[in-house]
């Protein structure tokens, strides 16, 4: 290869073997390794079609595997999506429904159903949601920066060459959290990139402050990939990479406006890339709709074990084999804007064409304290002074701001979610349906809506 740089409500897993596994001899024992991103914005990726910047090791990842180009983040905060990924819950059944909302302490998370596998599991780097080590029982693996504010962060791979390598004998699975690209967007050399030449995205003010600060996001990206190549080059050297499931993930978008904080696809768009040449064909493509909650229970048939019931998410491994084209007919969006800034609750339902967006409190005006405060958050007061004189940019900063009670947009034809359509008269019925599918949802999961954008006791990280 060419490297490149306690109530117990679920029942315990029972070992199965995944039908479209190879063979396995006695000692093969199958390894995941799950790389985590912290605020990427898909779109800059090469294998997603990104301009500014070249991603090479990422990009291996999808050429020797499968790229899934309709995963999903149902909320676009840290805390609430790294839950449901390692629960396999939806926001509103886990407890972090809200940014460093504390997890419900009765829920299973991975390393429960990978201990009950015969899994070492471990995690590096970003630890959310932290401070709860009853419930994210990781053996917390030293290396890479666990801050996801640090200003330098500096790396080594030496804690997990040791995970990987200490009992051969015994399957792992491995968690790696960068903090790239999560501002403050310190580390890495913007001076690689031309502020005059960066492609921006169509939903953002281009003025000169934005592209310089956008330089700085892009180096961040850049040192996102050279730790993913670190992470290949261990697991190679160690000899496991041909026997270990390597999953690539974005997490949510970048905080930009329309990104992070949001239901809109800036924010909810996430990569996912998979390689295991065992069992997936390189270069594939997929366009199935999958959400964050389906990722462990793919990973959990992966491992031979049997489907858990009372989970949200539903394993995709078929869809990764070849075997399946489709998953889901609809993913789901929630967001609660307290303590990010104040009360706006948010849902969304999408398929693969549209996305409809309900602000449940649309009478208010939105504000995210991390994007919007003029004191210390140069881009959004950049794009307030543009505003001023720019037609568009008047546009853009008016539509974040204010918002309807109902959105609706044609994802084929609009995928950056700039031209609102539910007012037309022939998406009546498609709105009607759109949101009687949403009610269901919520019901289901006992979401209350606005009730639930309220203020809480947060963990304190």
């Amino acid at each position: 290869m060419k490297m490149r740089l306690n109530r117990d409500v679920f029942p315990l897993v029972i070992a199965t073997c995944a039908p479209w596994l190879h063979t396995l001899a006695q000692d093969d024992r199958l390894n995941i390794v799950v790389i985590l991103a912290d605020d990427l914005g898909t779109n800059e990726l090469g294998c997603y079609g990104g301009k500014n910047l070249q991603t090479p090791n990422i990009d291996w990842i999808a050429n020797e595997g499968i790229q899934m180009t309709n995963n999903y983040a149902s909320a676009t905060m840290s805390v609430p999506i790294r839950a449901s990924l390692y629960t396999g819950l939806y926001p509103a059944r886990h407890g972090s429904y809200q940014n460093h909302k504390p997890t419900y302490d009765f829920v299973k998370t991975a390393p429960d159903y990978f201990h009950d596998l015969g899994y070492r599991v471990g995690r590096t780097g970003k630890n959310h949601p932290s401070k709860q080590p009853d419930v994210y029982r990781f053996e917390e693996v030293k290396g890479f920066p666990v801050s996801s504010i640090a200003r330098e962060a500096p790396f080594t791979t030496d804690g997990i060459e040791e995970f990987i390598n200490r009992n051969e004998a015994e399957p792992f699975c491995l968690y790696v959290c960068s903090i790239h690209p999560h501002v403050p967007w310190t580390w890495g050399d913007p001076a690689k990139f031309n502020p005059n030449n960066v492609v921006l995205p169509p939903n953002s003010v281009d003025n000169k402050k934005t592209r310089e600060i956008f330089c700085k996001y892009l180096a961040e990206i850049q040192e996102l990939d050279n730790e993913v190549g670190a992470v290949l080059q261990v697991l190679e050297t160690s000899g496991k990479l041909e026997n270990t499931l390597v999953i690539f993930l974005g997490e949510q978008g970048p905080q930009m406006p329309f990104g992070k904080w949001t239901c809109y696809r800036y924010g909810q768009h996430s990569a996912f890339l998979a390689r295991y040449p065992k069992g997936i064909a390189e270069g594939t493509v997929s366009d199935a709709l999958i959400q964050y909650e389906d990722i462990l229970p793919t990973m959990i048939e992966f491992a031979g074990g049997d489907p858990i019931g009372g989970l949200d998410g539903e394993s995709f491994l078929g869809v990764l084999s070849g075997e399946n084209k489709e998953h889901r007919e609809w993913v789901y969006g929630i967001h609660n804007n307290i303590p990010e800034g104040s009360a706006y609750p948010i849902r969304s339902i999408q398929d693969k064409k549209y996305k409809l967006i309900v602000n449940l409190i649309s009478e208010e005006d939105y504000y995210e304290k991390h994007i919007m405060n003029p004191a210390d958050r140069e881009m959004w007061y950049s794009w307030i002074i543009s505003a001023k004189t720019d037609k568009r940019a008047r546009f853009l900063t008016d539509r974040f701001v204010q918002r309807p009670a109902i959105e609706l947009y044609d994802l084929e034809n609009d995928e950056w979610e700039l031209n609102n359509i539910a007012h037309l008269p022939e998406h009546r019925e498609r709105i009607a349906l759109m949101q009687d599918e949403l009610k269901k949802w919520m019901t289901q999961q006992g979401d209350q809506g606005i009730l639930m954008d309220t203020e809480f006791e947060m963990t304190k990280y």
